[in-house]
């Protein structure tokens, strides 16, 4: 099952602190932009990477592609003010069906097997969130005093890749914009038209870089998959 990917890519990263676009700091003396590339570059199911990014990165993206011959890059789109506008400016180039992937740029660590099962799923079912289940217990919060507890085995933490049928995304977002609703996530558009959502179990290394810590966390990760070979 052949797939494209949109890459939001414009983000500020202000929570990282570091001053510059997060997605080109270095993990292992490679940029995470890099690192989340590779693994679509070298999917052979993979048939074209959509970037949105900020104007401002422009030339640092296009010499990094170049650096690290990364190939499958179709097309390089405006961010927007939102991750959803960006993803929408994505859209609003791809022509044909199929399905369509929207991956964070600064999750490096999905696996090209866990991207499978999600295309294979989303190809049943047309759209399929990758995810898994809650830790921790749960409580719903309301001016700083609890609620209630939520029951754990029903919550799941979504990720990304999301996959969906070209179409159906382009409807939702098509809706999303009609109606000025903004979502939390590209599932949540879909949702709107009342179109099931599956789920594909990943795992919890797929975190996403958001601050400082969380560079300690990838840091570790690759140490992991270095020993494991």
């Amino acid at each position: 099952m052949t797939y494209q990917v949109i890459l939001p890519a414009a983000g500020l990263g202000k929570r990282m602190g570091a001053g510059k676009n997060k997605l080109l700091l270095e993990l292992k003396g490679i940029p995470v932009l890099i690192h989340t590339l590779k693994v679509f570059e070298e999917d052979e199911a993979c048939k074209g990477i959509i970037l949105a990014i900020h104007p401002q990165d422009e030339a640092d993206f296009i010499a990094l592609l170049a650096k690290y011959s990364v190939t499958k890059v179709i097309n390089l789109v405006p961010g927007g003010e939102e991750r959803q506008h960006s993803i929408y400016n994505a859209l609003k180039t791809v022509n044909s069906d199929g399905i369509i992937l929207v991956h964070d740029a600064a999750r490096p660590f999905i696996q090209k097997e866990q991207i499978h099962r999600l295309t294979e799923a989303a190809e049943k079912t047309g759209a399929a969130i990758i995810a898994v289940p809650a830790k921790d217990t749960m409580k719903k919060v309301q001016d700083g005093v609890v609620v209630e507890t939520v029951e754990r085995s029903s919550l799941w933490a979504v990720q990304t890749p999301q996959a969906f049928r070209i179409s159906l995304l382009q409807e939702a977002y098509e809706k999303a914009d009609k109606d000025h609703f903004l979502g939390t996530d590209d599932s949540s558009l879909v949702e709107r038209l009342k179109h099931p959502v599956a789920i594909v179990e990943g795992n919890y290394d797929n975190i996403k870089l958001t601050t400082p810590e969380d560079l300690f966390f990838a840091e570790a990760i690759l140490e992991k998959r270095k020993r494991l070979g």
